[in-house]
Order: C-alpha cells, then sequence, then structure tokens
C-alpha cells in the first residue's frame, strides 16, 4: 500500500497547480517507452480503464506508448513540469535527480523481489516516495522490472569467490563496476549492442541481466550458465505529476491511487508469466540455472562498496539501514 505524501508537499503543490475550472474533467496524458505485447503496455492500459471507472470519468488517462512522447529524460523532465501528466519510468535513471531514488541501484540491497516490495511498502518506500513527489514525480504505484543476475560459460556462479578472475559486463555505472571489483572480478562497462559478440569470443566472461532480456537477445546462445544472484532489483513505478494530483479532492486521489496499486499487480503478474516463459524456454536450449541458497556473503563482499558510497553520501546512510533491516 502507498503512503500519502505530506500535507505540506501536497499543498504547495496545489498551490502551483494549473487546473481546469471546478467540476471540469482531468484529461491526463501518460507516457510509456514499452511497445504493444509488453507488460508494462499491457498494465499501463489497463491503469486507464481503472481510473475512468473509478473517479466517474472525472480523470481519464490517454496512453502513449513505445516513447512516442520522447525519450526518458525528456519525459521525466515533462512530468516534472507537468507537460506530461504521468510516467512509466525506471528508477534506475531518475537517481541522478533524487537521491534517495539511488537506493535500488545499491547491489544486494534488496534479498529477493519479494524483499524489494516490501522495503518499498515501508518506511524506506516512504522516504523514497516523498523525496520523488518533492521533485514533482510523485509515485502512485510500483512495478517488476525483473532482477538482474550473472550468466557465463565456465560454470555455476553460487559464492562471491566463483567471480573472482572473472570479465563480466555491467552496465556503465561506477556501482555495478565496484560490485564486480569487490568479489574480485575485472567489472567491464560496454555497450548492450556489444555483448553478445564478446560473449561468443571470450572477450568477457560473463554478463548479468534479468531472463527476459537474456533470453529475447539470444545470449543463452553464448552462455551456458545462469545464476539467480538477483544483484540488482530495479523497480519500475507508475509516477504522476505531484501537482495535477494535489489538485484532486481526496476522493479522486484515492481512487487514482487504487488503479495504480491494481494495474501494478496485474503487471507483477504479467512479468512472472513472461520471466517463467523465458526461463522455460532457455532452459529447453540447454542452459543449466542455479539458485544461490545464500546470497549472504554476495552482500558481505559489498561491504567496501557501500563504505565508498556512503562516504560520499553520508545523508543517504539511515535510508539504507532502513531498507537492510526490513524483513
Amino acid at each position: 500500500m502507498f503512503h500519502k505524501i505530506s500535507k505540506e508537499v501536497l499543498g504547495a503543490a496545489t498551490a502551483l497547480a494549473l487546473v481546469a475550472t471546478a467540476g471540469a474533467a482531468e484529461e491526463w496524458r501518460a507516457w510509456n517507452i514499452h511497445v504493444d505485447g509488453h507488460p508494462n503496455t499491457a498494465a499501463m492500459d489497463r491503469f486507464a480503464e481503472l481510473v475512468a471507472e473509478r473517479t466517474g470519468g472525472e480523470v481519464t488517462v490517454e496512453v502513449f506508448h513505445g516513447g512516442v512522447l520522447g525519450s526518458q529524460p525528456d519525459a521525466l523532465e515533462q512530468v516534472q513540469l507537468g507537460a506530461i501528466d504521468i510516467g512509466n519510468f525506471n528508477l534506475g535513471p531518475i537517481g541522478p535527480l533524487v537521491k534517495e531514488a539511488n537506493l535500488v541501484s545499491l547491489p544486494f540491497i534488496f534479498r529477493s523481489v519479494d524483499h524489494m516490495f516490501r522495503v518499498l511498502d515501508g518506511p524506506a518506500g516512504d522516504k523514497v516516495s516523498a523525496a520523488m513527489g518533492e521533485a514533482g514525480i510523485l509515485p502512485i504505484g510500483w512495478f517488476d522490472a525483473g532482477a538482474r543476475s550473472f550468466y557465463n560459460n565456465s560454470g555455476p556462479i553460487n559464492s562471491p569467490a566463483d567471480v573472482e578472475g572473472m570479465k563480466i559486463r555491467v552496465m556503465n555505472n561506477d556501482l555495478f563496476t565496484g560490485m564486480v571489483n569487490a568479489m574480485g572480478g575485472n567489472g567491464t562497462p560496454m555497450a548492450f549492442a556489444e555483448v553478445y559478440q564478446a560473449l561468443g569470443t571470450g572477450v568477457v566472461d560473463g554478463a548479468e541481466n534479468n531472463l527476459p532480456s537474456f533470453e529475447s537477445v539470444g545470449h543463452y546462445e553464448v552462455s551456458g550458465f545462469y545464476s539467480l544472484s538477483e544483484h540488482l532489483i530495479i523497480p519500475e513505478c507508475i509516477c504522476v505529476n505531484t501537482a495535477k494530483f494535489g489538485a484532486l479532492s481526496q476522493e479522486m486521489q484515492d481512487a487514482v491511487r487504487s488503479a495504480a496499486e491494481e494495474a501494478s499487480v496485474y503487471q507483477r503478474e504479467l512479468w512472472a508469466e513472461q520471466t517463467a516463459a523465458s526461463r522455460t524456454a532457455v532452459e529447453a536450449a540447454g542452459v543449466k540455472i542455479n539458485e544461490i541458497a545464500d546470497k549472504g556473503p554476495f552482500q558481505e563482499a559489498m561491504a567496501p562498496v557501500y563504505a565508498d558510497y556512503l562516504a560520499a553520501n553520508p545523508d543517504m546512510t539511515e535510508l539504507v539501514e532502513l531498507a537492510q533491516s526490513t524483513e
């Protein structure tokens, strides 16, 4: 359940909102990068249907799919400004705008996808939501975007020691490079389009991504082992312009939130189905998938990564500890 943002924030947002005259319907535009067939596209369409139904047509949402309203950085800015009302955003690129959102980019901060949702539904999530709301992009629903895990050809990864000496492709982020380096490997940033060939020719020993991506781009063809480390679990959100949301009556806010929450449950179900289908497909192709019984040693290996991060961002210490202490 999402917690309400502070009255002060919504009050200030309402004062700044450019809203229609009393009694007029709100017609909102929503941005979505995904195309037809993606779980998020179906979920955003469901969200729009539920909003219209639960507000009695007082609020309607038109969703523009496939990034037709611009790239995510552009859309984020437009939602902050109120030129676009709603976006389905990944939290990774929000981190540079709202430091609290960087919580989800810390490696092994979450023990599982379920744990991630418990964190976001608890006190740590309250802080992330409030900070995002103050930046003009208020989250009202959390989507599953999968868990990234390691894959390679040499054998299963069950402990940090198994990463030692391996050259592993990561996204271009110091946190992710540091994650692999802290396990004794060599974190190697590389353009995503180059990874397939790099794996096939041995330029890198491994890479990491979620199962649907691993399957859809064919990396399973050049990687025989997929180890469920779930080292990065970065969600997506339904985020609304804070001022537009704050200008609604409490009744309408509750209706829009409930629509977002139901659409989020629907999205998670679709994502789980897609993940299961991808797992079945890669296993049928011969990939060995191994569960990791104890992720504790991986989290312990991240001590220097967290020490460096918190030294540079001491005001994030309480939030990190809140997340880590969530059962």
